[in-house]
Order: structure tokens, then C-alpha cells, then sequence
């Protein structure tokens, strides 16, 4: 499909005829299809400003929704709502992934890169919008599709490896804070691989790879988790 037509497609599902149509075909173009490119020819600077006005956005509205909410249920709420899960599902939901622009080399991109993809594009459109219409319409965009989560039960629909894991790390004897190391770093620069690991009192617990550094964390706390539900002596016992 052309991008003119990839364009007006993705215009029609975000609600927002672009002055400048370059902004939303950048926003839909993966890394890999702008090599040798200008770095404006795909999403990742849209991503970044994005990324930041999608945060105070959420921020603002849990904020503001809930005024008997402390600090700490605030934040699982905001990060389960800009979470890699909710927003890939929501931008598939939306029907942006027959519509992404990849380069070759990932043409049949396998499930956790699009997943990946799919998170990208929509903090890319949010950031796309508010560069072309300001902050009104990024929030309009923002609202209509995260606002029916904005509620206390997302939290318990989407846990955060970390913050469980912190959570377990806590309690009874143990009170230690877990930590994360990056390992490793593989690949090409449009789809690395990282590796890290996740260690308590200098004790490694968990390992888990990803996307993103962020992925991999999560992925690390995660086989920690399993790790202390199978066998808790073994991860406890050098630590009470």
C-alpha cells in the first residue's frame, strides 16, 4: 500500500486531518524502512516528544479523577495505563497495524516487534498531534482511547513485574530493594535485544530479555517472581 494512502487511512482513524502530512507519516514509519534517512523520517523523535505528553496527560486525569488516591496508586495506575501492553493493544484495537511502513529487514516482524511497533506508533501519533494541533487535540486523541481505563481495576488487570516483585521483596525478614542490570544489548539498532538481570543483595534472581531496556526488566522481575513461587527457600535462604 502507498503511504498517501496509509496516510489518509490512519488520518480517518485519529480523528485529525494533518496540515502537515509528513508528521503523520513519520509516525507510522518504522526505524527500519528510514535508513539512510533523515532521523525525522521515522517515528522515534515523535515517539520521545510523545512519550512525555502521553505521561502528563494520564498524570493529569488520574489526578484529577481520583482526589482520595495516594501518590503510590496514582503511579501504578498512570504506568499501567502508558504500559507497553495497553498501548499496543489499544493501537491494534484501532486497526494501525496493517498501516506501519517497515523497512525489509523486518518485513513478517515477529509478535513482541510489532507489539513493540504498535506501542511506538500510538505515543508517536500523540506526539504527531500535538506538534500539528497542540495540546488539545493530542489530549482529545489520548482520552477517547485510554479514557474508559482510567479506572482503580486497571491496576489489578495489569500488575507490574517490578512492582510486585519489590512488593514481595518487602515483606517479612527480607526488606531488601531489588536492582537491575543490563547485561547485554544484541542486534541491529532498529531491533535490538536486551538482557538483563535483576539481583538482590548482589544476588542474581531473575534474567529476562526484551525489546527495550525497560521489557527486559520486566522480564527479569518476572522470572524472579516465578522463581520465588516455585521455590522460595532457594531465593530466600542466604537472605533472612
Amino acid at each position: 500500500m502507498k503511504l498517501h494512502k496509509r496516510v489518509v487511512a490512519v488520518e480517518q482513524i485519529v480523528g485529525h486531518e494533518f496540515a502537515n502530512k509528513d508528521l503523520i507519516a513519520s509516525a507510522i514509519t518504522h526505524p527500519s524502512a528510514a535508513e539512510g534517512k533523515p532521523v525525522s523520517a521515522s517515528y522515534e523523535r515523535l515517539e520521545f516528544l510523545g512519550d512525555a505528553i502521553l505521561g502528563a496527560i494520564v498524570a493529569r486525569e488520574v489526578y484529577e479523577r481520583f482526589p482520595q488516591m495516594d501518590e503510590g496508586k496514582l503511579t501504578d495506575l498512570k504506568i499501567a495505563l502508558v504500559s507497553g501492553k495497553m498501548l499496543s493493544s489499544v493501537s491494534e484495537s484501532l486497526g494501525l497495524t496493517e498501516y506501519i511502513v517497515f523497512g525489509v529487514s523486518e518485513l513478517g516482524t515477529n509478535t513482541r516487534g510489532m507489539r513493540s511497533a504498535l506501542e511506538d506508533v500510538f505515543e508517536a501519533i500523540v506526539g504527531a498531534l500535538y506538534v500539528d494541533a497542540g495540546y488539545d487535540a493530542a489530549h482529545e486523541f489520548v482520552m477517547r482511547n485510554l479514557g474508559e481505563f482510567m479506572v482503580p481495576e486497571t491496576i489489578q488487570r495489569s500488575v507490574n513485574p517490578k512492582t510486585a516483585l519489590q512488593e514481595l521483596t518487602q515483606r517479612g525478614n527480607i526488606r531488601k530493594t531489588p536492582t537491575y542490570r543490563l547485561e547485554s544489548s544484541d542486534g541491529p539498532a532498529h531491533a535490538r535485544t536486551f538482557t538483563s538481570v535483576v539481583m538482590l543483595d548482589n544476588r542474581r534472581i531473575g534474567r529476562g530479555t526484551g525489546g527495550s531496556k525497560k521489557e527486559s526488566e520486566s522480564a527479569a522481575a518476572a522470572d524472579a517472581i516465578r522463581r520465588i513461587q516455585e521455590d522460595p527457600h532457594a531465593v530466600w535462604a542466604d537472605l533472612q
